[in-house]
């Protein structure tokens, strides 16, 4: 299960660290809890497993309560196995539930932001940090908008049409290894932070294509909307000249559109996979040539 570290939450959103526990804790879901309900004594259907945000609605709550009540609620609220504790606002916070924190060993920061725009960056950062990863060899480009991922054995031209592709003003995502992840019902790709930008060439070796074409060439993630692998022709295969079939490959449980291309001498890979973005956009809005075409064969056949 992919999880995040409430250390590595704090440091990416700057939040203040008012108590950390010397042992780790980790949040596995992308879900926020605003505990008012929990800080009145109510807990059943309490939703413990996720960060909980105190905001000034709760904040006010809790301190307008009598000193030994905000002792007892504060324990109450940490005795469960919560992976933290967020006030928002830069609010002052309780001397009741910081004593309460150290207590029960869990993690209490601040963040100085205002409650509403909190939970919506909280939200988007922890569904980005928890999303389904998965790693797949390929390389991926932005063509068109369209995001592109070209597979197929080791060797069959992917990085060479690739990097002609950005000869005519595409963008490089990723080439070799491509890190997917599952976001609603998408599948983004990016590369993995060592080697981004960079790009082999069989027989020249490394190329940093950010340096060599401009910032222009490259960006950092794209949805995958089209797969295209990519294969040796074989003579006496059967091959979809029509484009009537569609096909499609399953990434993380999303369905993803996929086109297979023969590879042969004289073929222009670059340019077809222009044509490939360019007719996956049109199909997008509603218009396909194949069945315009068969369309257009089956009224003449029946005049």
């Amino acid at each position: 299960m992919t999880k995040v570290s409430v250390r590595k939450m704090a440091e990416d959103l700057n939040l203040e660290i008012i108590h950390m526990p010397e042992e780790e804790k980790c949040i596995e879901i992308s879900e926020i809890n605003r505990p008012g309900l929990q800080l009145s004594g109510f807990y059943k259907y309490f939703a413990y497993e996720r960060v909980q945000i105190i905001g000034k609605v709760e904040w006010t709550y809790f301190n307008d309560m009598e000193d030994d009540k905000k002792k007892k609620r504060a324990n109450e609220f940490f005795k469960y196995n919560i992976p933290c504790a967020i006030v928002t606002r830069n609010l002052e916070i309780p001397k009741e539930l910081l004593e309460a924190a150290k207590k029960h060993n869990k993690p209490l920061l601040r963040a100085d932001m205002g409650t509403t725009k909190f939970v919506s960056k909280i939200i988007n950062y922890l569904e980005d940090e928890l999303a389904p990863v998965i790693t797949r060899h390929g390389v991926l480009v932005d063509v068109y908008g369209i995001g592109i991922l070209m597979v197929g054995e080791s060797g069959i031209g992917k990085s060479e049409t690739a990097l002609e592709l950005i000869k005519r003003g595409h963008r490089l995502v990723a080439d070799d290894a491509v890190e997917i992840k599952k976001k609603d019902m998408n599948v983004e790709g990016s590369a993995p932070e060592l080697i981004r930008h960079f790009m082999e060439i069989r027989g020249i070796g490394i190329l940093d294509i950010k340096h060599l074409y401009g910032v222009g060439s490259v960006r950092d993630k794209k949805n995958i909307e089209l797969v295209v692998e990519l294969k040796n022709w074989e003579q006496g295969q059967y091959y979809d000249r029509l484009g009537l079939d569609e096909e499609y490959t399953n990434i993380l449980d999303v369905e993803v559109s996929k086109i297979s291309l023969p590879i042969k001498p004289g073929r222009n890979l670059a340019m077809i996979i222009e044509v490939a973005a360019r007719n996956y956009k049109q199909k997008k809005m509603g218009f396909n040539a194949a069945e315009a075409l068969s369309s257009r064969i089956l009224g003449h056949t029946m005049e």
